[in-house]
């Protein structure tokens, strides 16, 4: 206030105030500016800051899925070794089966062998009795008429029925046994 009134009476102090004034004004609008640009700088540090963060961020992600691919790979990999494997031990159980089935069936081709033998042995035994059987039934059946021409003879012929072989005079000394 104290200015304003010796500024109405001296027109040189009014002006010395307005440069004042106006320096203070000035010094008021660089403060503005500098912390506008101020500002702007951490602004742009931090929008460089978060920037450097999403490009981290994406190598990271880039990175992560490189490494999930990898898994997946092995994974992938296990999963056909695995199958392989299967398949592998398949056919060498379908082998060890084959193996069996052909041990088994030359186990039975065995067995059929020696049945047959056994067979053919016993057909010869039977076949040998058959014969012999029949060799009896013959003897048999000659001996049997041998007797029926006999009986009829006899019946024929009674004398030869009564008459009897005279007996024969035994020495009266025993005959040494040697």
């Amino acid at each position: 206030m104290a200015t304003k009134k010796a500024a109405k009476k001296k027109p040189a102090a009014k002006k010395a105030v307005k440069k004042v004034a106006k320096k203070a004004a000035a010094k008021k609008t660089v403060k503005k500016a500098a912390k506008k640009a101020t500002a702007k700088k951490a602004v742009k540090k931090v929008a460089k800051k978060a920037a450097a963060r999403k490009a981290v961020k994406k190598t990271a992600k880039k990175a992560v899925k490189k490494v999930a691919k990898k898994a997946t790979a092995k994974k992938a990999a296990k999963k056909t070794a695995k199958k392989a494997v299967r398949k592998v031990a398949k056919k060498a159980g379908a082998k060890k089966a084959v193996k069996k089935v052909a041990k088994k069936s030359a186990a039975k081709k065995a067995v059929k062998k020696t049945a047959k033998k056994a067979v053919r042995k016993v057909a010869k035994k039977a076949g040998a009795k058959k014969a012999v059987r029949k060799v009896a039934k013959k003897a048999t059946a000659k001996k049997a008429s041998a007797k029926k021409a006999v009986k009829k003879v006899a019946k024929r012929k009674p004398a030869v029925r009564k008459k009897k072989a005279a007996p024969v005079a035994l020495p009266a000394t025993p005959a040494p046994l040697i």
